[in-house]
């Protein structure tokens, strides 16, 4: 692999907005001379004085001494005019997401650069493709795709565009990882890895809210508690704005030529439309006024303990649940029910986790009462799980199985019998894409889990994720889910299939069977 940018060679930032400043800071501090440049002079001046606040914090946090900080400040230089950027190794652009202004800014740069210099551009969203189209050597143009805030966030997208040299590519990569990140190599395709693989993550939440399966809160607390994820779906679109949330869901959809997977929904236009787009105006799913109350998921009331509690096969999808409800002291016997899928059996009434078929169908499949649990990364840790009951199943049963989970000390969160419920529909998804993204020559497995565990602060990577629980039970989940809604929202992605079929482990054989099947 090609080394990384000489440490001699000096790196110009165009654009000193957020981004611009603080991909300045992250090369500054990496030891490279750094030319600041926007066409609005304050722009600069201000992001340098963002830089030095941002230092000088982690100063007195004993993450570096006052030397260092004031030496990579010193390496940074203001510039009034763009045709003082003659002479550097590395050009990256941030400024506004318009492709023409993209590739006005690379038609300047290239009147001024030499040959050798590398072009890279921050786009978010925007095709590498089509910003170097028009270029004279669109082969040195590459996309650095950093996170914001710059400095904090590990990840960067490296993405090459159709045009793009390898060996560019490659240097960028270790240029990424010398200065601290962590690099991925993506295609030029609508949402590169990050904002095309966590689509279902907003979408599946925005849909269990649509489907009325429960309250903002509840939802939220589910994908935080039992899915371990940093933030519900909910409450990070109210953090990052829905104007924009909504407007990268349109872009993704558009992209894609209205593929069904990545539809933008009713509800967050009409968050946009009135305005309430999140903490920046006070009010979005939640109500961020001074003195407002978070509202409180919901959960079911204190329930009588069961009388009669039976497990039920050992290779039951929920053998950690079993082992919860052993812990509870909630047996009576070593007795086991028989039937395939059955975590226990309560008081007559069959407890199973959902794979994408809602309880009253399953009820009905095998003449059961049934009540389902909704996915749990873990569900000795979690202690929220959410559950959905068929509607053959009488109040009294429905109890019973409420007040063994409480014992186990679970909060029990009720929600509507909808397909896939809310944690597993959601993961299922995530799975799901990823596997398309690899499967499409998009990345590799490996880059897939590693940006979405970096670049969005996921538990675990979602190609892991699918090794570690099972590919069958995901694949199952969607394929139920797909005959549930008869959308094509919910095909299974051919990777996917071809991990189930055979059996193997999907994160590490991905790249393998993908290059088989092309």
């Amino acid at each position: 692999m090609c080394e990384g940018l000489s440490k001699s060679s000096s790196v110009a930032v165009i654009g000193a907005g957020a981004m611009g400043a603080g991909i300045a800071h992250v090369a500054a501090l990496a030891g490279h001379r750094v030319i600041l440049f926007d066409v609005k002079k304050d722009a600069v001046s201000n992001a340098i004085r963002s830089i030095e606040t941002a230092l000088g914090k982690a100063i007195v946090k004993g993450k570096m001494c006052e030397a260092e900080a004031q030496s990579a400040i010193s390496r940074i230089v203001a510039v009034n005019d763009i045709s003082e950027i003659k002479g550097v190794g590395l050009v990256v652009e941030a400024v506004a997401e318009r492709l023409d202004v993209k590739r006005k800014i690379f038609a300047d740069v290239e009147a001024i650069v030499e040959d050798a210099c590398i072009l890279a551009t921050n786009t978010s969203s925007i095709s590498i493709t089509a910003i170097g189209a028009q270029m004279k050597r669109p082969e040195r143009l590459i996309g650095m795709h950093f996170f914001n805030p710059a400095p904090v966030m590990a990840l960067v997208e490296v993405v090459s565009g159709l045009a793009t040299s390898r060996d560019i590519a490659d240097c960028v990569y270790s240029t990424a990882r010398d200065w601290g990140k962590v690099p991925v190599h993506t295609k030029s395709t609508p949402g590169f890895i990050v904002n095309r693989v966590a689509r279902p993550y907003y979408a599946e939440g925005l849909r269990s809210l649509s489907e009325k399966v429960a309250d903002a809160a509840s939802i939220d607390a589910l994908m935080r508690e039992a899915g371990q994820f940093r933030m519900g779906p909910l409450e990070l679109m109210d953090l990052i704005g829905h104007d924009v949330n909504f407007a990268v869901t349109e872009s993704v959809f558009s992209a894609m030529f209205a593929d069904r997977r990545f539809a933008p929904s009713i509800i967050q236009r009409e968050l946009v439309d009135g305005g309430f787009l999140g903490r920046k105006t006070g009010r979005g799913f939640f109500d961020y006024s001074e003195g407002a109350e978070r509202p409180e998921p919901t959960i079911e009331p204190l329930a009588s303990a069961p009388e009669n509690v039976k497990l039920g096969p050992k290779s039951s999808s929920g053998a950690k649940l079993q082992e919860r409800l052993i812990d509870a002291g909630l047996l009576v016997s070593g007795e086991r029910t028989a039937e395939p899928d059955v975590i226990a059996e309560i008081d007559g009434v069959f407890l199973m986790q959902t794979d994408g078929r809602t309880a009253t169908k399953r009820a009905s499949e095998i003449g059961r009462e049934v009540v389902l649990v909704d996915f749990a990364q873990d569900y000795l840790a979690t202690k929220r799980v959410g559950v959905s009951r068929s509607m053959q199943c009488a109040e009294p049963a429905y109890r019973a199985i409420v007040g063994a989970l409480q014992r186990c000390h679970y909060e029990v969160v009720p929600l509507k019998d909808v397909a896939g419920m809310v944690v597993m529909r959601t993961v299922a998804m995530l799975v799901n894409e990823a596997s398309d993204a690899v499967d499409q020559g998009v990345c590799s497995a490996e880059d897939v889990d590693l940006a979405m565990e970096k670049g969005v602060n996921y538990p675990i990577g979602p190609l892991k994720w699918a090794d570690e629980v099972g590919v069958e039970l995901f694949h199952r989940v969607l394929i139920n889910l797909r005959e549930h809604y008869g959308e094509e929202r919910y095909r299974a992605s051919p990777l996917l299939s071809a991990h189930r079929w055979g059996r193997m482990p999907i994160h590490s054989n991905a790249k393998i069977v993908s290059k088989l099947s092309a």
